[in-house]
């Protein structure tokens, strides 16, 4: 007797990140998904942030402009695009299709960084109540992710997130403050964070995002 495969919907989706699940392809060519629940979670508390003053002149300079939810599509596709030390990606045409679907349902977000006019970093993720899951970045300039994640952070904060959910932990992540937790604190974390209101800021006030990263810098130590 045949295994009927469950089909993954973005309801699907939405329950499995409730429950500290969440799926990804084998490859860009791979056409099934599987659901991870890590052992050990990576967050990025959003009240331990590392901002460097460095980074923080480039975030309030004029090098790049950013904006959020203006090109969903461009940002999960330069997630998805191969680079050099990137031989493959855990993001297939299905993952586009399924987060595509709930970015118009109001449930991703993407945070772009573009120079120029050119969209060259960027991130997106899902958010839940007050938890931000974190799915992918990108970078196709010097700090163009680094600036993304900056804004994403100081946007989470102001519309009173209380989980940045990283996945893993990467050294591009260690840099900002992210580290591994048990999945049974992660949990407990989850629990606490989907049920708490939030509100996800697509245009907040220009003079409260610099005051806000400004208060991130301030609590770094270069």
């Amino acid at each position: 007797m045949s295994r009927r495969s469950v089909e993954v919907t973005t309801d699907l989706v939405l329950r499995a990140y409730r429950h500290g699940l969440f799926p990804m392809a084998e490859g860009r060519a791979g056409d099934k998904l599987f659901w991870l629940d890590p052992i050990k979670r990576g967050i990025l508390p959003l009240d331990e942030f590392h901002l460097s003053r460095r980074l923080l002149r480039t975030v309030l300079s004029d090098l790049y402009t950013v904006t959020a939810d203006r090109n969903f599509a461009g940002t999960i596709a330069g997630c998805a695009t191969l680079v050099p030390d990137r031989a493959d990606t855990w993001i297939n045409p299905q993952i586009e299709r399924l987060f595509t679907a709930l970015f118009r349902m109001g449930h991703a977000h993407s945070v772009e960084t573009w120079q120029d006019g050119t969209l060259v970093g960027g991130l997106y993720g899902v958010a839940l109540g007050g938890a931000f899951f974190g799915e992918s970045m990108f970078s196709f300039a010097r700090d163009a992710s680094k600036v993304a994640l900056v804004h994403l952070v100081a946007r989470l904060r102001l519309g009173d997130f209380r989980l940045l959910d990283t996945q893993f932990v990467t050294s591009h992540l260690a840099q900002f403050g992210a580290a591994e937790i048990p999945r049974e604190v992660y949990k407990q974390l989850l629990a606490d964070a989907v049920d708490h209101p939030a509100v996800w800021l697509t245009d907040p006030d220009p003079d409260m995002l610099a005051a806000e990263f400004r208060r991130l810098a301030g609590r770094t130590a270069d």
